[in-house]
C-alpha cells in the first residue's frame, strides 16, 4: 500500500444482477490485485456489501471494475461512502 496518508477506506452496496454470477469472487480478485484490504458479503435483499481501504487511486480503479462488471455481472447502482480507516485487516475476504 501506499503511504499512510493515502489510505481511505469506503462501504460500499451493489445491486442489479450481483449474486448468483461470480460478483463476490470477482471483487476480491480485484481488490487483491491492487492490494485493497476488506471484506465483500452477499445481503438478504439481492444486493452485495462491502468495506474497502486502500490508496484512493486503489480504490477508484476497484469502483470502476466493479461498475463494468463482466458477461454475468451488470451492477445497476454502486453506493461508495468513505469511512474511518480500520487498518486491522491482512487480506480482501469473502464472509458468509
Amino acid at each position: 500500500m501506499a503511504d499512510s496518508e493515502n489510505i481511505v477506506r469506503y462501504k460500499g452496496t451493489a445491486t442489479g444482477r450481483v449474486q448468483g454470477v461470480g460478483f463476490r469472487a470477482f471483487v476480491q480478485k480485484h481488490a487483491i490485485k491492487r492490494g485493497i484490504k476488506g471484506w465483500v458479503r452477499n445481503m438478504s435483499d439481492g444486493s452485495v456489501t462491502m468495506e474497502a481501504e486502500g490508496d484512493k487511486t486503489s480504490l477508484e480503479a476497484l469502483r470502476d471494475d466493479i461498475m463494468k462488471g463482466n458477461l454475468f455481472i451488470k451492477v445497476k447502482a454502486l453506493s461508495w461512502e468513505e469511512m474511518p480507516i480500520k487498518c486491522d485487516e491482512d487480506d480482501f475476504v469473502i464472509l458468509k
